[in-house]
């Protein structure tokens, strides 16, 4: 693949550049020129290259701001060379994604020929080109695998899906699937009830229906505890997923178009290319004389599917940049936002169409709402007719314009004494700015040479990677017969509870809720139960410390040491979590209570190397309990873990740790702006398994899952010293 791409940073002597450079993609190296190397027939020199390997990484860091330009940013680096690193910017997402998908195809090739090495076959590769896929209800992303097929139904047509992604928000219960796997997932909690409430615009209109948890002394109780209840509009746009998703995201005069609800936005923040803080106000036409208008401090976070299709989530934040604003009522966004799925094209047209879900749950706040209630529904279908209003903004051909920079919301707030009202400024025309762009361009292409990835920021440093040892982990070698595993003198710093009804605890959810690979997986894409995990999960430690907790097993007293004395094998998930100052540990000690077959897919990857453990282990998360844009960020999907997040390898005597950290992932990080939130009122299933590619590995069995609920983050414990 080759093609025009933009480079920015900034050099040395303190000044930035932003130049356009031709990338070429040829084999196994990524290189950018100063002009396409075809160019005047003489050969030229690349600027940079780099060698992609088994141990490279595609960064997806989101929406950027350089030098007046919006652009989304790639970066492609190698975890075990922190400075062999190239970071490419392109000025739509649709050209973003393209590149991510081939050089991800790329890594995965070079991976899968390393395999082999393990006895492993190749897998079929995914069509890399193809950037949209069939859909027919909401999807959910996969950040990393070549494999991922991995759908949340067995239809055959189903979309792809991948790692932490929006849930399956469904506008009702789909009749097509068997009663057997609807039954699986009502029991996992992967979908969410609504009611149709009415039709109107071309739009359906749905309210949700709050979950009901029982208890054990028999009487049911709603689980939510918001004062209003969701809802959502759900209609088709005749428009591809990205144009719809570049037209929601401007908030400029084009907004006025379209969305009736709106009558001004600015930016507070921009925290990273997938998070911002912004401030909006409500345009609202119920009784303006007497209602006052209403105003937003919300979070926005948004993320592209591999499947083609487009998630933006809004939460309300308070920040200081965005006080209340007089002569406002300000708002409080519970959840919200747009899910974008693409959809087959009509019959005997080639014109693409998508699928749009706007979900808002909001209280408006103030007196004049609370008394008269029809005055909040009016509201919230003025806000989700917003649908209707992208249908026919596209049914006229319209395009979308280029993202301009938003204007950022002044730090000071005028005096409510002698203010006048605002009136909106006539912005620059989209013309003026692409002829200025360009001319831009122009000039700063021939105006240096040098390109220096040196001062572009970059993730904190990465651990070193041990070389993994060899481990006697074969039913020659188990201990027979296997010593029973005694509870009462292996815990860990989080109590085991109840698996319904437990607080601040960890449980052992059924094997069954979860979905995996099937014998005839590579024939119908079929999915069945997981069953009965391979692994026990013995205990949960839940650490916090004032840096990365690395490499836990080792320390004088863990549980896989102590676990090991008894010579039982132990696979210990590490979840690094980093919330500001303070870094939590989650981690997870499995235990092999069973000879594990010698040659067996788990025993590969127990002995196996880093690159075929980073295309191998799989995390399937579920949200069994929690809000809808909860539900939504995290999802339900199967995600390759080495591919959306840095994973460290660390083997010793009778066990493998697995250090999985999650602030290495932009996307990840906007996962836990959501939920950290309002982690003490979620319930949280994982599952890991390894992935099998060849009909030998299949069907696919669970390492161990684990269920966490309602956890406290004051419960977790400081780390102990090394030497204790």
């Amino acid at each position: 693949m080759e093609g025009w791409m933009h480079r920015y940073g900034r050099r040395r002597i303190g000044r930035s550049f932003f130049h356009r450079r031709y990338f070429v993609l040829e084999s196994q190296n990524l290189a950018y020129y100063k002009r396409k190397p075809s160019e005047n027939g003489r050969l030229q020199v690349p600027l940079k290259f780099l060698n992609i390997d088994g141990n490279c990484r595609v960064e997806d860091r989101g929406l950027e701001t350089h030098h007046g330009h919006a652009v989304y940013v790639l970066s492609v680096y190698n975890k075990k060379e922190r400075a062999h690193r190239i970071t490419m910017a392109a000025p739509n997402i649709e050209e973003a994604s393209k590149w991510k998908e081939v050089l991800e195809h790329v890594i995965e090739q070079v991976n899968t020929g390393s395999l082999r090495i393990g006895g492993q076959s190749d897998s079929q590769p995914k069509n890399i080109c193809e950037t949209e896929r069939t859909a027919s209800s909401s999807d959910h992303e996969s950040q990393g695998t070549a494999q991922d097929d991995d759908d949340e139904t067995d239809k055959k047509s189903g979309p792809r899906k991948g790692p932490f992604s929006p849930g399956h928000p469904d506008a009702a219960l789909d009749w097509s699937i068997s009663e057997e796997n609807r039954k699986a997932e009502l029991a996992h909690g992967a979908r969410k009830h609504w009611r149709l409430v009415r039709c109107q615009n071309g739009l359906r209109f749905f309210e949700e229906i709050p979950d009901v948890l029982a208890v054990p002394n028999g009487v049911a109780t709603v689980a939510s505890q918001s004062r209003y209840k969701a809802m959502k509009a759900v209609g088709v746009v005749e428009a591809s997923s990205s144009d719809i998703f570049e037209l929601i995201m401007n908030m400029d005069e084009t907004r006025y178009e379209w969305d009736a609800s709106y009558h001004h936005g600015s930016l507070v923040q921009q925290i990273d290319g997938h998070r911002s803080i912004y401030h909006h106000r409500l345009e609202l036409d119920w009784f303006p004389t007497f209602i006052w208008p209403r105003d937003l401090c919300y979070l926005r976070y948004w993320r592209r599917n591999e499947d083609g299709s487009y998630v933006i989530l809004y939460r309300s934040v308070q920040h200081t940049n965005c006080p209340e604003q007089p002569g406002c009522v300000r708002a409080h966004m519970e959840s919200g936002g747009y899910n974008i799925s693409p959809l087959k094209p009509r019959p005997g047209s080639g014109e693409p169409r998508a699928r749009v879900q706007h979900l808002v749950q909001i209280d408006l706040k103030g007196w004049g709402v609370g008394l008269l209630p029809f005055c909040h529904q009016h509201t919230v279908i003025q806000m989700l007719n917003s649908v209707a209003g992208l249908r026919e903004w596209f049914s006229e051909g319209q395009v979308p314009p280029p993202m301009p920079r938003v204007v950022k919301m002044p730090t000071e707030v005028e005096p409510r004494k002698g203010r006048k009202r605002s009136v909106l400024k006539p912005s620059v025309s989209m013309d003026a700015i692409s002829a200025a762009a360009e001319r831009h361009l122009e000039s700063l292409l021939d105006e240096s040479d040098d390109d220096e990835d040196d001062s572009i920021p970059l993730p904190d440093d990465f651990p070193s990677i041990e070389k993994p040892k060899q481990n006697e982990f074969s039913e020659e070698t188990s201990p027979e017969p296997l010593l029973p595993l005694d509870l009462s003198t292996v815990s860990g710093t989080l109590k085991k509870g109840h698996v319904e009804t437990g607080r601040n605890c960890w449980s052992i959810p059924s094997g069954n809720l979860f979905r995996v690979r099937s014998k005839r997986f590579l024939v119908d894409r079929s999915k069945c139960p997981a069953g009965e995990p391979l692994m026990e999960l013995l205990a949960v430690d839940w650490f916090k410390d004032t840096k990365r907790i690395d490499h836990v097993a080792r320390r004088k007293g863990s549980v896989a040491t102590v676990v090991g004395e008894k010579s039982l094998f132990t696979v210990a998930f590490n979840v690094q979590v980093p919330a500001g100052s303070t870094h939590y540990s989650m981690v997870f000690y499995f235990v092999a209570v069973k000879p594990v077959v010698k040659g067996s897919l788990l025993h590969r990857f127990v002995e196996g190397d880093d690159s075929y453990r980073n295309s191998r282990l799989k995390l399937i998360p579920s949200v069994p309990k929690g809000s809808w844009i909860v539900r939504q960020s995290v999802g339900s999907t199967p995600c390759i873990l080495g591919k959306a997040v840095d994973c460290t390898y660390y083997s010793g005597p009778n066990y493998l740790e697995v250090d999985v950290d999650i602030g290495s992932s932009t996307v990840a990080n906007g996962v836990l702006g959501l939920v950290f939130g309002v982690v003490t009122s979620l319930v949280v299933d994982m599952a890991f398994l390894v992935q099998g590619n060849s009909t030998e590995e299949l069907p696919e069995h669970l390492i161990g899952a684990v269920r966490v609920s309602q956890l406290e983050l004051s419960a977790a414990v400081a780390l102990p010293p090394e030497d204790s």
